[in-house]
């Protein structure tokens, strides 16, 4: 992390040198945005979270129904376990054997299923943020947008306000979209 903050102020440095001597009158416009803030406080986000529960409720309300018969299983070896015959009890633990290796593949499945989905919302909401960062520096012509490693940055500079209300204003304008698209 040290050499790559070392990296972005020498660059950084050299940019504000290069920008003065072009001419003292040149000024130069920059921004500083908090990306990671944007990606928690964004509609889209929520948006994306929703989704994702959505998408994976009914296989966790299923995991959680097997996880209850397995421990009701359990509870009877437990408490007839004593008085059962032997092959009835070895019957009773193979089942519960069964059952556990069964929740613990869906589990993995349902982990791997929920992580690759997240990882596919995580970057379309990351291609999201940036395309309206670009967008807003464009916009108001800003020279320079810093983001991740920055350790201060005055309110004159930081932008993430600005970014997160375009975001909203996208994300009202697309609901807005799918709604009457939905009407018809």
């Amino acid at each position: 992390m040290g050499k790559r903050m070392t990296k972005v102020a020498a660059w950084l440095s050299g940019f504000i040198l290069m920008a003065a001597a072009g001419g003292a009158a040149a000024e130069i416009k920059i921004g500083v945005v908090n990306p990671a803030l944007l990606l928690e406080k964004s509609p889209q986000a929520e948006a994306a979270r929703k989704r994702l529960e959505r998408e994976f409720a009914p296989r966790d309300r299923e995991l959680v129904r097997k996880q209850k018969a397995l421990r009701k299983l359990e509870e009877r070896l437990a408490r007839d376990g004593a008085v059962m015959s032997e092959a009835e009890r070895r019957k009773l633990e193979r089942q519960i054997r069964a059952q556990r290796r069964e929740i613990k593949r869906a589990q993995d499945e349902f982990r791997e299923d929920f992580n690759i989905r997240r990882n596919e919302e995580f970057g379309k909401l990351q291609r999201r943020v940036y395309q309206a960062i670009v967008g807003l520096a464009k916009e108001e012509k800003y020279d320079l947008i810093l983001g991740d490693g920055v350790i201060y940055a005055g309110r004159r500079v930081d932008i993430t306000g600005k970014v997160l209300r375009r975001l909203q204003e996208e994300f009202r304008k697309e609901q807005a979209g799918s709604a009457a698209g939905k009407k018809q």
